[in-house]
């Protein structure tokens, strides 16, 4: 099955050699029958689990009944899920959409439309401030403003209209805002990057210097909201609320695309009919999914699980950095960035490794592993899953 993957399809992947046939909570089984423990959890569109009953049975029921109307017709579900999401993020107004990158341009459009119809910045003036080793999608608008060449090269000609500022920096970023700019766009954490935590009070100074130079601060929430962090969003553990949330992966619950862009009437409310849209966007079965995530986060139950199953994962894997073995440990909640010593191997080696021992990670930037396992991971699953990590490296 591999190798016939490898011949016919692109090759703009490099997966771990397992084929995953089933999957339930947070372990798959491959086509031989050998189980392996999820920590990756689709880099955190499965933070319910693999096979959760309620979003099964959800996506069950409204697959007998209708699919897809397209955005030309209502239908039923609609009001309901931007009504129930918007209350979620305590905002106005919902523009959904299918995958991350979509959420992310069209964040990027409404920015600009805003800044024009809104702000009065000239037409073809706006600006936009991104960070540097910023992940947002791959497509060429986005990876214009990527610092990943492996993401970046052989994508131009480029598109203008983003200033790139440090991660972190507030300086950096008060020099870079200018009359023509129109939004600040930022990870609150940085997850492809390797889970980089911003230093304490950045996102805080983010928000105090966004609002005084009246620009939007838009924060793409889609690899660490909805629970991932032990807060429903990542910009609450410094009580920042941005003025638009950028949305995707959990959304879906690990069933379907589901995407969403998330703001106030002032923001939102500068599309007119025809300015934007997606066939699929708010689907029917989209939307009937995501209305039982939002019922599952609205629990607190899976914040509360993220955050002592976190406290737990990252006192375990703070232990490894005085062997020797592992140089750095970062992140929030379930969901840590593990830079693998040069002496004990690439974070792809490391990974390869885990993966004969029944452990699924990934790796990202040479010598880190991601760790992300699905929220309903139990403790006694979570510590068989750093055991092995620790023979890998012992």
């Amino acid at each position: 099955m591999i190798a016939s993957a490898e011949s016919h399809s692109a090759h703009n992947y490099h997966p771990l050699p397992i084929v995953v046939a089933s999957a339930e909570g947070a372990w798959m089984t491959d086509v031989e029958g050998r189980r392996y423990l999820d920590m990756l959890a689709g880099y955190s569109a499965l933070n319910f689990g693999h096979g959760n009953r309620r979003l099964i049975e959800a996506a069950k029921a409204q697959l007998d009944r209708v699919t897809l109307t397209s955005r030309a017709f209502h239908h039923d579900r609609f009001a309901e899920f931007c009504t129930r999401l918007a209350e979620l993020c305590g905002k106005e107004m919902v523009l959904p959409m299918n995958t991350g990158a979509e959420a992310v341009e069209t964040a990027v459009k409404t920015a600009r439309k805003w800044g024009y119809r809104v702000k009065g910045v000239p037409d073809g003036q706006a600006k936009i401030v991104v960070a540097t080793d910023n992940f947002h999608g791959r497509t060429t608008t986005i990876v214009s403003f990527s610092t990943d060449e492996e993401a970046r090269a052989d994508f131009g000609p480029y598109t203008p209209g983003f200033e790139i500022v440090p991660y972190g920096d507030l300086g950096a970023l008060r020099a870079a805002i200018t009359d023509n700019t129109v939004a600040v766009l930022l990870e609150p954490i940085q997850g492809e990057a390797g889970v980089l935590v911003p230093p304490p009070g950045y996102l805080a100074g983010v928000r105090e210097l966004t609002r005084e130079r009246g620009v939007l601060f838009m924060a793409d929430e889609i690899q660490s909201g909805l629970g991932r962090t032990g807060r429903t969003f990542a910009c609450e553990h410094e009580g920042v609320v941005p003025d638009v949330y950028v949305l995707g992966k959990a959304l879906g619950g690990g069933v379907v695309p589901v995407s969403a862009v998330v703001a106030d009437a002032d923001v939102l409310g500068v599309f007119k009919p025809g300015e934007h849209g997606s066939t699929f966007g708010g689907n029917p079965l989209a939307c009937a999914v995501a209305l039982e995530v939002i019922d599952l986060l609205s629990t607190g139950e899976f914040q509360q699980r993220a955050t002592e199953l976190g406290e737990h994962l990252h006192a375990e894997l703070g232990l490894l950095t005085g062997t020797g073995k592992v140089t750095e440990v970062r992140g929030r909640g379930l969901w840590a960035g593990v830079d693998i010593a040069p002496s004990y191997g690439t974070g792809r080696e490391v990974s390869e490794k885990l993966m004969e021992r029944g452990v699924l990670v990934k790796d990202t930037h040479g010598a880190t592993i991601r760790i992300a396992p699905p929220l309903v991971i139990s403790k006694e699953d979570l510590d068989w899953g750093l055991d092995q990590l620790r023979e890998v490296l012992s």
